[in-house]
């Protein structure tokens, strides 16, 4: 485990591999755990970063005052930490909004990006009943004591998930703070990014799953392709919203694939 510090907040990483650096941005309610297919198979050609963001797996609690650009801050100082120039990264979920919010604020530090069943924020890509039936289905699990806080999302897999996904996911959703998952909820109900977009000069890959049910392709995947100039749809056939745990071998390949492709 590798760690770096940022305003006393201690944002853990994992680093394997040699190459050019892939950076990978985890959901909500999970942690760098999420990445495992990705962290074994690409770090044969990459330098593969996978992090826990502030108040998930091994690093630092956030205060109920952090922000977005505050995420996005401290992911910056991860991929300066590393020490080998802009990097290709990878967000998935909420962790596509933080990738989204490092370009804003470090473009410099972004080679590629790479958005995985995300959204410009809530705000920015659902409509507004939705957004608001999200948040109240949120509260209500955190509203239960603490001997009943599980917290589940639904909607992840197209199909059956494998078992191993299934046993992971409750490992993390074990391992979930209550203050985390309200701090985040709260910035992605807010977050609308949609005045970025034009102004994103990077490649860009959008890579979904067909299936999404919690990111619609229609919905959020085709506006986004439209708004960022240098954007290429990928649509990964009978995949739901964690693409990259229930198809990581077509994930990687079509991942391997653009980060190869010159700039």
């Amino acid at each position: 485990m590798h760690a770096v510090r940022v305003d006393g907040i201690e944002v853990a990483y994992d680093r394997v591999g040699q190459g050019p650096p892939l950076v990978l941005a985890h959901g909500a309610m999970t942690d760098a755990r999420l990445w495992r297919a990705q962290v074994v198979d690409l770090a044969d050609e990459f330098t593969v970063i996978a992090w826990d963001e502030p108040g998930s797996g091994r690093s630092s609690d956030v205060s109920p005052s952090f922000v977005l650009a505050d995420y996005a801050r401290c992911l910056a100082a991860v991929v300066e930490d590393v020490g080998l120039g802009p990097a290709h990264v990878v967000g998935v979920g909420w962790g596509g909004t933080v990738v989204l919010e490092l370009y804003r604020h470090h473009a410099g530090l972004v080679r590629t990006l790479v958005l995985v069943d995300t959204y410009a924020g809530w705000k920015g890509s659902l409509p507004a009943a939705e957004v608001r039936a999200r948040v109240e289905g949120a509260e209500r699990m955190l509203d239960v004591p603490d001997t009943e806080f599980a917290p589940t999302m639904p909607g992840l897999f197209a199909g059956r998930p494998p078992a191993e996904a299934v046993r992971m996911l409750s490992l993390m959703s074990a391992d979930t703070r209550r203050g985390s998952m309200r701090t985040e909820l709260t910035i992605m109900a807010e977050a609308d990014q949609r005045d970025l977009l034009p102004r994103i000069e990077v490649p860009t890959l959008l890579l979904w799953g067909e299936l999404d049910s919690r990111s619609p392709v229609e919905q959020v995947a085709r506006p986004l392709l439209e708004a960022i100039p240098r954007a290429t749809l990928v649509v990964l056939p009978g995949v739901g919203h964690l693409s990259n745990v229930e198809a990581p071998e077509t994930f990687n390949r079509t991942v391997r694939e653009f980060c190869r492709a010159p700039s």
